[in-house]
């Protein structure tokens, strides 16, 4: 069952994702700097570069030094302060975080714990939904508003049916429901959040699976809205039978014995041993 809770409202804590300058640092928003003037703690990427950045704009604070390889062992001391009632921002070098860039792992833990995730921004909603959606931002794919009339929606849903990026959608109040369903029937019954009213008074993230978004309370659901959901499971290609003959035939050549083979062949492709057996009996067993 899905949990619901306005982000600034409540007594959840709240992890602040800062987006930071990519270039001029006058691009750095007042909300942004608010936060940061108020926090405890800073996270960042690279303290020596997210600590010029704040002495430019005449902010100390102690820093925690959170990086692609250490983000297990910081994202535990952050949540800790956290759970404190400690006040925590993170920021990666420029940008956002999580966007080829760390933060995605800390995220999640957050989620997992109960804590918010807020993004201080630059003017893109699909990117704040993305990065505070605790799904995949490796890859992902932005549609925008799916076609009104419901035959054209249902078609353009069936050709992304197979994409694995993350997806990304805007959708209206007006059109909500429709527009999910249409998702839980077609794309299956995957993890999904929808962010509204992004950056606003109200801001909520509903996090849960299409179908359970699907019950939401019609009435509860006001202002844009953007739409997260995973992508679609990757799936191991069946082999042919001459496909299993070949990597039978590979495993022989780096000297492995027919049992060995067999079991290799059946581990590294998820088939059947019986069905590798019976490849080999007919292609290299002779009387």
């Amino acid at each position: 069952m899905t949990s619901r809770e306005l982000n600034f409202e409540g007594p959840s804590p709240i992890l602040y994702l800062i987006a930071t300058p990519i270039g001029n640092r006058s691009e750095m928003t007042p909300r942004a700097l608010e936060i940061l003037k108020d926090t405890d703690y800073i996270a960042a990427e690279d303290t020596r570069n997210s600590g010029q950045l704040m002495a430019y704009f005449g902010i100390d604070k102690p820093f925690i030094s959170c990086h692609e390889h250490n983000e297990e062992e910081a994202g535990t001391r952050i949540v800790t302060l956290l759970q404190q009632g400690k006040k925590v921002c993170y920021m990666s070098d420029a940008g956002y975080p999580c966007l080829s860039d760390p933060g995605q792992r800390l995220v999640a833990r957050c989620l997992d714990q109960g804590i918010k995730v807020s993004v201080t921004s630059g003017p893109s909603a699909a990117i704040n939904a993305l990065t505070c959606s605790g799904l995949s931002s490796t890859h992902f794919h932005f549609e925008g508003f799916l076609p009104a009339k419901e035959s054209e929606r249902i078609a353009r849903l069936n050709a992304l049916a197979s994409n694995e990026d993350t997806l990304i959608f805007y959708e209206s109040p007006h059109r909500i429901f429709k527009t999910l369903l249409s998702m839980a029937a077609t794309l299956g019954d995957r993890k999904a959040v929808i962010a509204r009213e992004l950056t606003k008074s109200h801001e909520e993230f509903i996090r849960g699976t299409l179908a359970e978004l699907c019950l939401l309370p019609e009435e509860s659901l006001r202002g844009e809205m953007v739409i997260v959901i995973e992508g679609a499971s990757k799936k191991k290609a069946v082999l042919s039978d001459t496909e299993i003959a070949l990597a039978l035939r590979e495993e022989f050549d780096w000297g492995r014995t027919p049992k060995e083979a067999i079991k290799n062949v059946s581990a590294n492709n998820g088939l059947p041993k019986n069905k590798v057996y019976e490849v080999y009996l007919e292609n290299f067993k002779r009387d």
